[in-house]
């Protein structure tokens, strides 16, 4: 593959070609370029080659005949390896399943489509048998470890190590009085207690007479404010009550006076505009009225109807009569005509 000049791309300097396939086998006819010439190969298998005595005489068959079993057994073998290789090419080309995640493990499970009956029974036999009965565990032996260590044994004398009676006395001593020294500091220890017990008594008493003068005093205290808002408040409505009282009395003192002047006026220009009236003349102007009106109206659109009716019907007879008569007078000045000409 080379790069071509200017262009930046690349071309095949030959003709491209298939890559051949690999045999699996060579083929045992293929011949070289000299023609009849083999492959080389192994002079070990080589059937041209003599094997054994090279003093005796070779008896070659005149014609190779293949033997039959031979032939039999090596087409099985190649079904097999063909077999082979193919379900370890389906193994390959299908997926695998990922290991299990830590903690889990997998589990073989039958995800056919139809289930094989199993039909081969294998042989069945009945056969009985008596178990003997359970005996008794029989106690387990004490256990015993083994010794690591030697025996060894001596033997002390009174007054060897020390004299009791003599080292003793300080011991005895010094614990009589640590044992005093604490007695005496839990007795300081409880009197203490029992003072501060009485101290802490007298001072919750204190403390409690104190918290409720206190809260008494907290108490009458509220009390006072509460009755100190509560006539406050009584004495700020009592001052609303007494301002909106005169204001009412004003403004009604000053309606009266305002009304009294105007009250003939309003009533006169009321009844004038028809603002005050009387409900029968009102109902019988707005409702008996027209309703009148219309019956009457009604009326005369019937008897105005009902009269070009009859009027209609005798200018038609009028007109029928009128025809009638001319064509009657049309056939006797006919009939004189014609019995003129005839005379």
């Amino acid at each position: 593959m080379v790069e071509q000049e200017g262009g930046g791309g690349y071309a095949f300097a030959q003709q491209p070609r298939a890559v051949a396939d690999n045999r699996k086998y060579r083929d045992p006819n293929m011949h070289t370029q000299h023609g009849d010439e083999r492959l080389s190969v192994n002079i070990m298998w080589d059937r041209r080659v003599v094997r054994g005595n090279t003093y005796a005489a070779q008896v070659l068959p005149a014609t190779s005949v293949p033997d039959p079993v031979a032939l039999q057994k090596e087409a099985e073998e190649r079904k097999l390896r063909e077999l082979k290789h193919r379900q370890k090419t389906r193994q390959v080309a299908r997926p695998a399943t990922p290991e299990a995640v830590a903690g889990r493990r997998h589990a073989v499970i039958q995800t056919d489509n139809f289930l094989e009956e199993i039909a081969d029974r294998p042989a069945e036999m009945e056969m009985e048998t008596q178990t003997d009965p359970f005996m008794d565990r029989p106690p387990s032996p004490l256990f015993l470890p083994m010794k690591t260590g030697l025996d060894r044994e001596t033997q002390i004398v009174e007054g060897d190590l020390f004299d009791f009676d003599f080292e003793v006395e300080p011991i005895l001593l010094v614990m009589v009085g640590k044992t005093l020294e604490q007695s005496l500091m839990e007795v300081l220890e409880e009197e203490e207690l029992a003072n501060m017990r009485a101290h802490q008594d007298e001072f919750d008493q204190i403390r409690a007479a104190e918290l409720a003068e206190a809260q008494r005093m907290e108490d009458a205290e509220r009390r006072r404010h509460e009755e100190k808002e509560r006539r406050m408040k009584q004495e700020r409505e009592r001052i609303q009550d007494e301002k909106s009282a005169a204001m009412k009395v004003a403004a009604r003192g000053f309606s009266h006076r305002y009304i009294g002047d105007m009250l003939s006026d309003v009533f006169g220009g009321l009844e004038g505009t028809g603002f005050f009236y009387d409900p029968l003349v009102k109902e019988i102007e707005e409702t008996f009225v027209p309703w009148l009106l219309e019956g009457i109206a009604g009326d005369l659109a019937q008897a105005a109807a009902a009269q070009e009716a009859v009027s209609g019907a005798i200018g038609g007879a009028l007109e029928e009569a009128q025809l009638r008569a001319q064509r009657a007078e049309e056939e006797r000045l006919a009939n004189i005509k014609k019995r003129e000409e005839e005379a």
